[in-house]
């Protein structure tokens, strides 16, 4: 396999090159790619050296695979150049999501619905993918009416920046800001840009994108998102009310037994997910399962993982192994 890797050398394009070779990955020929600033710089994978290239060498390379996490201008403009050179690409960014004409897909759930003639795939959000991980095998013996989500979200996932913001705000050094306020000792409800409804671009994903990878329109999802300084992760606190009952160590079985999460949910130990314990692993972790007592039907939980990991380089890399097992490349 010929892989290209979009923004290697980005916060997420790094942890790509690192679970690659983690899963080891087929890659016969490794091509990095990169803008313009930084092409002819050289990363190391497995030990060897590569020359970053620059988008249009990469296209006329004509890789089997191209992971993107460039951003949305760069996939927008650059995919649809990879797919015609006969490229299957796997963007992370959110510029295809919700293109009703791209597969938008978290392998466990829904990888059965890629064909041959996807040639660009959509990766999700990380705060959607690890809730939908969670929920989706609840959904099928429940049937989900509607979905209360509130985020606690790492600094990772702004980049590098916010990052060094906080590193700077530790040490009590002046120095750029990611964010208009300080993170260190602070939680920003403001993650990305607001919509017109009052929303941020992240809580309209995490309904958006939940209806369309599980399959169900009818679905009500409302969030809040927040950015804490956490650098490990994301976590959510999610309120789910489902058509049917249930019963909450019938839960803990089901998601138990689900590909991709771990149940850590024993309060005799004080066993629950935290982001300092899920950074660097590939699981969704998920704790604190109980009844909501204020009306029938509802269940609370706590979902941790990696948004590095799971939430963005972990899905991509999954997503091209399913391409491979499944004959699709």
């Amino acid at each position: 396999m010929r892989i290209a890797v979009v923004g290697a050398t980005g916060m997420v394009g790094e942890v790509m090159l690192k679970v690659l070779a983690e899963r080891n990955f087929p890659v016969t020929e490794l091509i990095p790619v990169a803008s313009e600033r930084s092409v002819g710089k050289e990363i190391e994978y497995k030990g060897t050296k590569y020359k970053v290239v620059g988008l249009q060498t990469a296209v006329d390379m004509k890789a089997d695979i191209a992971v993107f996490s460039a951003g949305g201008d760069t996939s927008l403009e650059w995919a649809p150049k990879f797919a015609a050179a006969g490229t299957t690409v796997i963007d992370n960014s959110s510029a295809w999501r919700m293109d009703p004409t791209k597969k938008l897909v978290v392998p466990e759930i829904n990888a059965d619905v890629l064909t041959k003639e996807d040639k660009i795939i959509a990766n999700p959000n990380c705060s959607t993918i690890q809730m939908v991980l969670a929920l989706s095998p609840l959904h099928k013996k429940y049937n989900i009416k509607r979905i209360i989500v509130s985020t606690y979200q790492s600094i990772t996932g702004t980049g590098v920046k916010a990052v060094k913001q906080l590193e700077n705000e530790y040490a009590g050094v002046q120095g750029d800001m990611a964010y208009k306020y300080p993170i260190h000792r602070n939680a920003i409800p403001h993650c990305d840009s607001f919509e017109d409804n009052g929303y941020t671009k992240e809580e309209m994903k995490l309904v958006r994108e939940t209806q369309k990878i599980l399959g169900d329109n009818t679905i009500r999802v409302t969030a809040t998102a927040v950015r804490v300084p956490v650098v490990g992760g994301h976590s959510e606190a999610v309120n789910v009310e489902f058509t049917n009952d249930f019963d909450v160590n019938e839960v803990r079985e089901i998601l138990h037994h689900t590909d991709g999460v771990v149940v850590q949910d024993n309060l005799d130990t004080f066993t629950y997910p935290m982001p300092l314990y899920a950074e660097g692993k590939n699981d969704v972790f998920v704790g604190r399962i109980r009844r909501d007592e204020s009306q029938p039907n509802t269940l609370n939980m706590w979902i941790v993982a990696d948004n590095l990991r799971k939430g963005a380089a972990t899905n991509t890399i999954q997503i091209a192994e399913y391409l491979i097992k499944a004959g699709l490349v």
